[in-house]
């Protein structure tokens, strides 16, 4: 039997985001101290960190500027030739994109820039990137870890989430899935327009979602609602928001449990930039290949939000109306 067939380019994972702060500082003290990251590498108002399970260069980019932003929000894709393949599938469609050299970002190979079609989320594309030891006063004896565990045990990055308009949504959730390859697990549509999406949870890999996107309360395109980080257990969110009760940091929701993904959450603020952060523990995995998505609806989609702790809104911009812009398409 012939094997000659090629899936084409395929996204791996959601490898990471880059998020301005007017305090590096204090963002510095609230991922590396607080959550227990690893700073593998800063200079020039630029500093790179990864969690204790993170093999990678990093996930987590903090950037030096006057306005709390997010610049970037890359995807690794399974193979090198992917990033150009891609490329051309994105010219193809007519596409603005940016080509970027390695080292554009530090320990990164080449990789592609893009505004998503609808939502106008800046993605980056990239497949190389470099996989640094520890410092020995950080490394762990675990091979599997690349530092040892501190903090609140932040492990890796394990979501992102988004908004668009309720004008645009439908056209970039639907981008992301023909483009990009990523399967809807759940979702919810509005119930007064039930042909548009609320909001919708997206996978490449077996979690519930790698990106979540939805709709903006406030009407805005290429919003940023939060990114989430992934820690080991129950226990360990339940530590945080009572460690967190202690310190200057803007408590959020939670803790609680989604019913979608059937996670336990927790949701803050770095006190530097005022991104919300998400803690993230549990959930479900998918393995099945003809998983059909599951839709939630008014009034059960109650318990999809908060399965068990303090209530989320569960109307069109999901749990909270604030947030915070994404960059436009810059080099």
């Amino acid at each position: 039997m012939t094997h000659d067939y090629d899936p084409g380019p395929q996204i791996a994972h959601a490898g990471g985001i880059n998020l301005g702060t007017p305090d590096l500082e204090r963002s510095l003290g609230f991922f590396r101290d607080l959550l227990g990251m690893e700073v593998v590498s800063q200079a020039d108002g630029v500093a790179y960190l990864r969690g204790y399970q993170e093999l990678v260069h990093h996930s987590l980019v903090l950037t030096q500027q006057s306005e709390a932003r997010v610049n970037t929000y890359s995807f690794r894709v399974q193979r090198k030739q992917d990033v150009e393949l891609f490329h051309q599938q994105l010219t193809a469609q007519e596409i603005e994109t940016i080509e970027l050299p390695a080292g554009h970002e530090t320990g990164r190979g080449e990789a592609i820039r893009f505004l998503v079609p609808g939502s106008e989320h800046p993605f980056e594309l990239y497949y190389d990137i470099e996989k640094p030891t520890a410092p020995e006063s950080l490394r762990s004896k675990l091979p599997s870890n690349s530092s040892r565990r501190r903090g609140f045990g932040v492990r890796r990055l394990d979501h992102l989430n988004v908004q668009c308009s309720p004008s645009t949504v439908n056209h970039a959730e639907g981008w992301l899935r023909d483009a990009l390859g990523f399967k809807r697990r759940e979702f919810a549509m509005i119930p007064q327009f039930p042909e548009t999406v609320m909001a919708s949870w997206l996978s490449v890999t077996p979690q519930v979602h790698d990106i979540a996107i939805g709709v903006n309360g406030e009407e805005k395109n290429g919003a940023f609602h939060h990114i989430a980080f992934n820690i080991e257990n129950y226990h360990d969110i339940l530590r945080a928001a009572d460690e967190i009760r202690d310190l200057d940091i803007d408590y959020g929701h939670g803790p609680g449990k989604h019913g979608i993904g059937q996670a336990m959450y927790l949701y803050i603020h770095d006190p530097g930039s005022g991104h919300r952060i998400e803690l993230y523990s549990g959930g479900y995995h998918i393995f099945d290949p003809d998983w059909q998505a599951i839709e939630w609806k008014i009034p059960e989609l109650q318990y999809g939000q908060t399965w068990y702790g303090e209530a989320l809104d569960v109307g069109p911009g999901g749990a909270f109306l604030s947030t915070t812009p994404s960059a436009g398409l810059k080099e």
